[in-house]
């Protein structure tokens, strides 16, 4: 008996579970639980501790600050 045989038999596995695997993420919302999904406190943006931590990364990425419903461009001029 070769090595291979057991590593093919793993990559077989892999190929046969990956499908499973991604169709088992897919899912169909029905109207009632769109209305749940739609509910304010849902929306990360209103949390503000969440909204904080996304003002520092964008900060911290992009070295810009502020844009989050203000009115001004990029330029740094509103």
């Amino acid at each position: 008996m070769t090595r291979t045989r057991p590593l093919a038999r793993a990559i077989g596995m892999m190929a046969a579970a990956t499908p499973l695997l991604v169709a088992s993420g897919c899912v169909t919302v029905t109207p009632a639980q769109r209305a749940n999904l739609s509910k304010p406190e849902m929306t990360p943006a209103s949390d503000a501790d969440e909204e904080s931590f996304h003002t520092h990364v964008e900060a911290a990425r992009e070295g810009s600050m502020g844009g989050h419903g203000a009115a001004g461009g990029g330029c740094g001029c509103g």
